[in-house]
């Protein structure tokens, strides 16, 4: 009787120490959980200002290249961003312009030509040409990538900053990129919030991308021809679908910065390559900025030590 006493209380011992290793791994577990929620809002805190290299690093490399891409990246670029055009034959591509004369060696709106006639293009020789200091053999005859292609290349550890441009004149443009991001592992509720981000000037296609997937962060990009001015109601507007605007540097004012912030979005301008632009623009407490120079940006951030 006396060891099936001690037998149980040592049952009873095993048991306890058991539950206090359960109970001590549980909030562990918990603090992980809460670490990961926190390091997907960071991205996109209003505390966390975003070097965002605009069409790659495009003031070393030709724009929406891989090879300015990867220069972005290698200068710490927080989002490689991405303008989208749309082939004949339904493919998306990454070039500026609808008209393909100025960043290749041919011409005529993207929508003519196939993905085919596309990758016949030289992408590279203009750069050289317009920028003899920055010239490299390397950038003579590269190509125009697809969206697939520069996922492949980057992965789903970088970052991405889309715009549709031109929606309206590619039918379906947003659907295919919405199932491009899919098939990519790039959206759902695995994904950090704001690894991808998607702008555009077009209204009807953000509210699309919305209407399709609300786990995507939108930014609603305005054209001034004089002065930035919005209103309440637009900033209440736009804060349904957006977390945020992206406009002109050159039209801003610390007042508009000020409306925009206390509205509770984000302000990402565009395109910003002089330091002395990013400081006063960091001063006025925008959320990021677009520059072709990314490494110039860091640089500015490092001296104002942010």
């Amino acid at each position: 009787m006396k060891k099936l006493k001690i037998f149980i209380v040592l049952i009873i011992f095993i048991l306890s120490g058991c539950n206090k290793a359960t109970m001590k791994q549980t909030p562990a577990e918990g603090n992980n959980e809460k670490d990961d929620n926190k390091q997907d809002e960071s991205l996109l805190s209003p505390d966390n200002f975003l070097n965002i290299a605009h069409r790659g690093a495009s003031g070393h490399a030709p724009e929406h290249t891989l090879e300015s891409y990867e220069t972005g990246q290698e200068m710490t670029g927080d989002y490689i961003e991405i303008d989208l055009q749309m082939t004949k034959d339904g493919k998306l591509i990454a070039m500026h312009d609808d008209d393909v004369s100025r960043t290749t060696n041919s011409k005529g709106q993207v929508k003519d030509f196939t993905l085919e006639e596309i990758k016949a293009l030289d992408a590279g020789t203009w750069f050289n040409e317009v920028n003899p200091d920055m010239a490299k053999p390397v950038f003579s005859n590269i190509k125009v990538p697809t969206l697939d292609e520069i996922i492949d290349r980057f992965g789903a550890d970088a970052n991405y900053y889309i715009e549709t441009k031109t929606p309206e004149e590619y039918p379906g443009m947003v659907k295919e990129l919405i199932s491009t991001l899919d098939n990519h592992g790039l959206i759902g509720p695995n994904v950090s919030t704001g690894a991808v981000i998607i702008q555009s000037f077009s209204q009807k296609s953000l509210k699309e991308v919305h209407d399709l997937d609300t786990s995507i962060p939108l930014i609603q990009l305005i054209s001034y021809r004089d002065t930035a001015e919005i209103s309440s109601n637009e900033l209440r507007d736009i804060k349904t679908y957006a977390v945020g605007i992206g406009v002109s540097f050159k039209a801003l004012t610390k007042e508009y910065v000020n409306k925009v912030r206390d509205a509770g979005l984000l302000l990402h301008p565009y395109t910003v390559n002089e330091k002395e632009d990013m400081k006063r623009l960091i001063d006025w407490d925008v959320t990021g900025m677009f520059t072709n120079y990314p490494d110039r940006l860091n640089d500015v951030l490092d001296e104002m030590d942010m």
